[in-house]
């Protein structure tokens, strides 16, 4: 084992760095040149690509984003970018790749080792939405928490002011860990997720209730994947990316003319987006994806390919790559009965 590669796709995320350092710091322990891909599988398709040293990893751990670049390409949409990944593979001399990323870059890491036995893959995950399976934790997600939690706090403050609804939309494409857990610590009044369908009247119904007993105010959290009006979904755009999703955005300002036609209250929307995965990731994502990297060598060392970094209890060991991208990791309903305690 001489050179490894190294790789981050899909959107940026807290984390990514303190993944990429810990790479390097073990690699270079053990006497492994690290190989950085630039800009996702689009980089290995191109062999776009950076030397990584100690040097150029010293002082990225409390950087967002990555050093990497990054992008959405899905190297099987196109066969002949499939056949370049392999031919760069070999051409770059690398003994071993390691992917960082969630589904839909697991899910190619996963293909690729799969169909292709000389291409030797270690995972990473990673995604604020902390939707893949396998690990009980992605880094990023407590970043975007703590990110979209002191947004509400700090609306909730204008919300009172002007005795007004507050809808506040975080991103959330299936799942709805993240409206749940910065709802929950915020004290939202609703949260609304993907996994429950909403109920306009039930919504109105409380929140005219609280308007009913003098509470002036009250805040929504809602995730933008969350479904209204017989299950559908609001659509930003009807293109799809290369994975074969459409770009959600618009739920906020939905619920808003909804709940303020229903109920007569003032109501304004406030979209988070992409402040909720920028800036600086927190300690736990920092110490959390700095172990997901130093693990990810170990499986490199080992030789356990096809597997990935995951956070099991306070644990981490490897599992399958597909383990994580067969079903995504949604909310149990008996947890958001939690946050229904809270409700109104």
């Amino acid at each position: 084992m001489e050179r490894v590669g190294v790789l981050t796709g899909g959107g940026d995320c807290p984390g990514l760095n303190a993944v990429i350092r810990a790479i390097v710091v073990k690699a270079f322990q053990n006497r492994i040149k690290v190989i950085g891909i630039k800009n996702g599988w689009q980089g290995l398709i191109k062999a776009d690509t950076v030397d990584l040293d100690l040097d150029s990893v010293a002082e990225i751990v409390s950087k967002g984003g990555t050093i990497l670049g990054t992008s959405r390409t899905n190297p099987y949409k196109k066969p002949e970018d499939v056949k370049s990944i392999i031919d760069n593979f070999k051409s770059l001399n690398l003994d071993a790749l390691i992917a960082i990323g969630g589904e839909d870059t697991l899910g190619v890491a996963n293909k690729l080792s799969k169909e292709n036995k000389g291409l030797k893959v270690v995972g990473c995950p990673k995604t604020i939405d902390n939707d893949l399976s396998a690990t009980d934790y992605t880094f990023g997600f407590d970043t975007a928490v703590n990110i979209a939690t002191e947004a509400i706090d700090r609306l909730r403050t204008t919300a009172e002011s002007h005795h007004r609804v507050m809808v506040v939309e975080v991103m959330g494409r299936h799942a709805g860990w993240l409206a749940l857990h910065s709802g929950i610590a915020s004290g939202a009044n609703l949260i609304l997720i993907p996994e429950v369908p909403v109920n306009l009247d039930e919504v109105s119904a409380i929140l005219k209730k609280r308007k009913a007993e003098g509470r002036e105010y009250s805040i929504v959290v809602a995730a933008e994947g969350a479904r209204i009006m017989a299950g559908q979904t609001v659509l930003k755009e009807k293109e799809l990316d290369s994975f074969g999703h459409v770009r959600l955005g618009g739920i906020g300002e939905t619920l808003a003319e909804e709940i303020e036609k229903r109920t007569g209250i003032e109501t304004r929307t406030t979209v988070l987006g992409h402040i909720q995965r920028g800036g600086t990731p927190s300690a736990f994502d920092r110490f959390l994806g700095t172990r997901f990297g130093v693990t990810a060598m170990d499986l490199v060392l080992t030789g356990k390919f096809g597997y990935m970094a995951s956070l099991k209890g306070t644990d981490v060991i490897g599992v399958p790559i597909q383990d994580a991208v067969g079903t995504l990791k949604t909310v149990d309903t008996k947890l958001y009965d939690l946050a229904r305690t809270f409700f109104g």
